[in-house]
């Protein structure tokens, strides 16, 4: 039964602006997400709100690259939960596995597309990769989202995008935040589960001058001591930055793992500055990780810096 203040909340959610679109079980515009995604008028120039209220979405969604500035707003990422449980084994119709791309439960595509009080999540089985979302947009931001997965959660896909997570949770156990973009992750909590594993697996482009940069963020979990590494790196130029964050005791002394390929110590950037906790080891790193200077610490920092002279908090700023 619900109280008077979380009738007078729902009431002010879906109410907020007559002009978004509400996604709802017991009613609204719609009562699929993707019913809702695929009535947004196609190359948008202004921006499209979904709410999406509180409820378990168990549907596969596509958020086509022609659906463009386009925001999810949740009931919250306990109450809002997007979710299916495809994984890399599993066969289409021609009986051909769908693989890692083909396992994601939500595929964005449409660039400006925005999330917020979201989770998103794979609830597959323990057998493979199975992707929570793949994020192929460019200026992408998401805030107070979880990524709940268990093997590569959260595949930030595009080679060329921009990618900003500001509040979040993210979880998994192997190369679970894994791909080309370069993504800033800002105040989020990024949880290990399981008895080994990996944190990231980059895939940077020779020619980005960034990768991944993880600022003010927490690296904790249920894992035990000596147990997890920073990262890997998927291909040879992969870049991966921690700067001010809490590393756990789950957290590997020499922090980077080569993948095997000693060519790799040769490309990989892994830089750390100013980290803290007991996962934090600087004088125990591999021979081939290094510290950032006070100057490159302050570039790393700057999100216009990083993104090439966009700064996504302006939209969070604006946000409704």
């Amino acid at each position: 039964m619900t109280d008077d203040t979380e009738a007078n909340d729902e009431l002010e959610h879906r109410s907020a602006n007559a002009d978004d679109i509400v996604v709802a079980k017991d009613g609204g515009d719609y009562e699929t997400i993707q019913a809702a995604i695929d009535a947004i008028p196609n190359w948008n120039k202004s921006r499209t709100v979904v709410r999406i209220e509180a409820g378990r979405y168990e549907e596969k969604l596509v958020l086509p690259e022609s659906k463009t500035n386009v925001t999810f707003v949740g009931a919250g990422p306990e109450k809002t939960v997007l979710t299916y449980d495809d994984h890399a084994d599993k066969t289409d119709e021609n009986g051909e596995e769908i693989g890692t791309t083909g396992s994601a439960s939500v595929f964005v595509n449409g660039d400006g597309f925005t999330a917020r009080n979201v989770t998103f999540e794979n609830d597959a089985d323990h057998v493979a990769q199975a992707v929570a979302v793949r994020v192929d947009a460019d200026r992408a931001v998401f805030e107070n989202c979880r990524f709940l997965g268990w093997q590569d959660t959260l595949y930030t896909y595009g080679a060329d995008t921009r990618q900003y997570y500001r509040d979040c949770d993210i979880e998994g156990r192997v190369d679970f935040i894994f791909g080309w973009a370069t993504a800033v992750f800002e105040d989020c909590e990024i949880r290990c589960v399981g008895e080994k594993g990996y944190v990231t697996a980059a895939s940077t482009p020779e020619e980005s001058d960034y990768g991944y940069v993880f600022v003010n963020c927490a690296v904790t979990g249920d894992a035990p001591a000596d147990s997890f590494y920073l990262g890997r790196p998927w291909r040879p130029y992969a870049q991966t930055a921690f700067l001010h964050c809490y590393l756990g005791d789950h957290i590997r002394p020499e922090g980077w793992h080569n993948w095997h390929e000693p060519d790799n110590e040769e490309t990989a950037t892994y830089v750390e500055y100013d980290n803290s906790g007991p996962g934090s080891a600087p004088e125990k790193r591999v021979e081939w990780a290094d510290r950032l200077t006070d100057a490159a610490a302050a570039e790393h920092a700057s999100l216009e810096t990083v993104f090439d002279g966009w700064n996504p908090t302006e939209r969070l700023e604006d946000a409704t």
